[in-house]
């Protein structure tokens, strides 16, 4: 399905990637403390409401 060469493309690009992610949140993680506090309610209300929209579709 995919060549010897796009799949060590995609395995660096992905090492890369998540690299440079996990370098500039934590870089960035007093500011996102400071910022976004109360952010995991937010989370658990918007899975809460999906999961309530599905409870919803499969009871009718």
């Amino acid at each position: 399905m995919f060549s010897t060469g796009q799949l060590i493309f995609a395995i660096c690009f992905a090492m890369v990637f998540i690299s440079f992610i996990i370098y500039t949140y934590r870089k960035d993680i007093n500011i996102h403390k400071q910022h976004y506090r109360g952010v995991f309610w937010v989370l658990l209300a918007f899975v809460g409401f999906i999961g309530l929209i599905a409870a919803i579709k499969f009871l009718l």
